[in-house]
């Protein structure tokens, strides 16, 4: 029979065993690889270092919501950007899949993704936590695990992303300034906002509403759910006029194209309005400006996801990098708009305008992105 300490020793033992199973990225010094184009969130992030291994790696885009016009064209641009010259020498295979709302399901895809041997998964994450499980498989297996866009309650995974909080703060004081403007310092505003759940449409709408706060103002809050999406967007805010009445300005997070066309199709007067880069949402600002649609447009660019896909190959050449990755805010205001330069009249309305980011050598045409589809690579 063994005795007591015996027993002890052999669940130390074990437990060692169990922690050097553990690899994934070691914490180390920085600065990091690159830093114009992967820049650190702030100066609190710490740097992340995998072991080095050779090219070129097998990725996969693990999607969830695939119903606006966003996701798809993320889709298309990650296709796109995998067969660039400057860095298709570098993956071997890519797989897409789109999983839905439903978290287990994605959760599920990850996981199998890892256990086919993939080097790296960038995903847009369907919720901000819950993802501890397939974390320390990653971990386990030296899967460089990104997500973007949507992020993870986290600082255990590398991440890319905007300021999603510094956004909508954006978004508020653009139209509080607007209205300023004109002698308004109170009034009725419409906040349309994104997919629910999501840690973009959060983090927000936080923003937003904390700059409505400070600012001392009076102001009247409607709030309706647009899913980022032209169409859902369009409904929503059509039915928030009918019901409301008139509004002093409109904070969208998206699917700002519908919700101009809303204000169009019940003769609502042009407002200072917020939005996201849309092709047709700037060129209603470009026409309308002059009738009192003075908007801004900050672009949560589909292009994101070229900006993972980079920093996950970076990540397995071995180089050291930031935990999370800031990409600033391209943004354009209704007087800075320039047909063929910053929005395209002969492009559609749901091609999402900023696919730049010179800093990071990533330029994705548009035609480059809109020959791709959105479906499943099995």
């Amino acid at each position: 029979m063994k005795t007591q300490k015996a027993l002890w020793g052999l669940a130390l033992g074990a437990a060692l065993l169990t922690t050097s199973a553990l690899a994934g990225p070691e914490v180390v010094e920085g600065p990091g690889y690159n830093p114009a184009c992967f820049a650190p969130w702030d100066e609190e992030t710490k740097y992340l270092q995998w072991e080095e291994r050779e090219g070129p790696y097998r990725i996969a885009v693990v999607n969830g919501f695939v119903g606006n016009t966003w996701r798809i064209q993320m889709i298309q641009t990650a296709k796109a950007f995998a067969e660039d010259p400057t860095i298709s020498d570098s993956i071997a295979e890519l797989k897409v899949v789109s999983t839905g709302t439903d978290a287990p399901a994605q959760l599920g895809a990850i996981e199998d993704f890892i256990n086919q041997g993939y080097d790296a998964i960038v995903t847009i994450a369907v919720s901000p936590d819950g993802f501890d499980r397939v974390i320390r498989l990653a971990d386990r297996n030296d899967v460089v695990l990104v997500p973007f866009d949507n992020v993870l309650d986290t600082d255990q995974v590398m991440q890319v992303n905007e300021d999603q909080y510094l956004m909508g703060r954006t978004y508020a004081e653009h139209v509080l300034g607007e209205l300023a403007a004109v002698g308004k310092t109170s009034g009725k505003v419409l906040e349309v906002r994104g997919l629910a759940g999501n840690s973009v449409d959060r983090d927000r709408s936080q923003g937003i509403n904390d700059v409505l706060d400070e600012s001392g103002g009076d102001w009247g809050r409607v709030s309706v759910v647009g899913n980022w999406d032209d169409g859902t967007a369009q409904k929503v805010v059509a039915d928030a006029i009918a019901v409301h009445g008139e509004f002093d300005a409109i904070l969208a997070q998206g699917g700002t194209t519908g919700v101009v066309q809303a204000m169009l199709d019940s003769g609502h007067p042009m407002v200072p309005i917020s939005g996201e880069s849309e092709n047709g949402y700037r060129n209603y600002l470009a026409e309308y400006a002059d009738e009192g649609l003075k908007g801004i447009s900050i672009g949560q660019s589909p292009g994101l996801v070229a900006i993972a896909m980079k920093a996950a190959v970076s990540a397995l050449q071995g180089n050291v990098m930031p935990q999370l990755i800031s990409v600033p805010l391209p943004m354009a205001t209704y007087d800075e708009l320039e047909d063929g330069v910053n929005y395209w009249s002969d492009l559609p309305d749901n091609f999402f305008t900023v696919n730049e980011f010179p800093p990071c050598d990533v330029n994705i045409s548009g035609p480059a992105i809109m020959a791709q589809d959105e479906s499943d690579t099995n």
